[in-house]
């Protein structure tokens, strides 16, 4: 019955905060009212308090320019846990523009969609994402390519960098900064989350979103960590694949952290 009663009070505020959030995004987005990323901030916040994420930060992000965040995934919260901390803006595969509140969500932000599976678009889509950093936007890059289960970090992949290629290739700029990011869900209800019980935070591969998203309101009280790293600065002549591997090594590191010392739950 307490279960249900969270969920309905958390799909409430959900709706209500979003009838209010979403025309004043898009007055934002159409008079420059407000930065873009303003508005957005809140409405993060307000689905993170609903799911009842408590967000812990590490370091900060870099305010150097043109940036691509590198980071690992688990789930979709993961959108809420970057954005109600800092600006950036995110790149999602292509299917995400038509979910049930994401979709909307990923719209208003102006997320770049794309679809790993098309070649033929990957240039129009790095290009895309080029163009984005070059005006000031951080883009999130989930570079695993997929969600994991938090216990093992996915290889990185290094087709994901071409953006920070192109965008030097095109002349946009000299260099592109990438920084590390993990995401770590430690604990539920203050107690730590071991290997058997972090797959609850996670959502993986082709599972359905709603059933996942009724448990996380159900139970309410997850931890999760976010880790910022240092960036580094690649140029002309850096390889994307040592570029992958290293930023894959970095977030594999402060993931390890997370776990061995999660931050007391308050």
């Amino acid at each position: 019955m307490i279960k249900k009663i969270r969920i309905f009070l958390a799909l409430c505020l959900v709706v209500a905060g979003s009838l209010v959030l979403v025309p004043l995004q898009v007055l934002s987005m159409r008079t420059g009212l407000w930065p873009e990323t303003f508005i957005l901030k809140i409405w993060h916040r307000m689905i993170a308090r609903a799911l009842g994420l408590r967000i812990h930060v590490r370091g900060e992000l870099s305010s150097q320019r043109p940036l691509l965040v590198a980071s690992n995934h688990i789930s979709w919260t993961d959108i809420m846990v970057l954005g109600s901390k800092v600006d950036v803006k995110f790149i999602a595969r292509a299917d995400m523009a038509n979910w049930p509140m994401i979709g909307m969500l990923s719209k208003l932000q102006r997320t770049v969609f794309i679809e790993r599976e098309r070649k033929r678009s990957s240039g129009d889509q790095a290009s895309e994402i080029a163009s984005r950093m070059a005006n000031g936007d951080a883009m999130v890059l989930f570079a695993e390519g997929s969600t994991g289960d938090g216990n093992l970090l996915l290889p990185f992949k290094s087709t994901l960098f071409g953006a920070a290629s192109m965008a030097i290739s095109e002349g946009a700029a000299q260099e592109v900064f990438i920084q590390p990011v993990a995401i770590v869900y430690t604990r539920l209800h203050g107690v730590p989350l071991g290997r058997r019980h972090r797959p609850i935070a996670a959502w993986i591969g082709d599972e359905d979103l709603m059933p996942h998203l009724k448990v996380l309101l159900a139970e309410g009280a997850l931890d999760v960590e976010l880790h910022f790293g240092e960036p580094i600065a690649f140029s002309k002549g850096s390889n994307r694949k040592e570029t992958a591997r290293l930023m894959e090594s970095r977030v594999r590191e402060m993931v390890q952290a997370a776990l061995a010392e999660p931050r007391p739950s308050r």
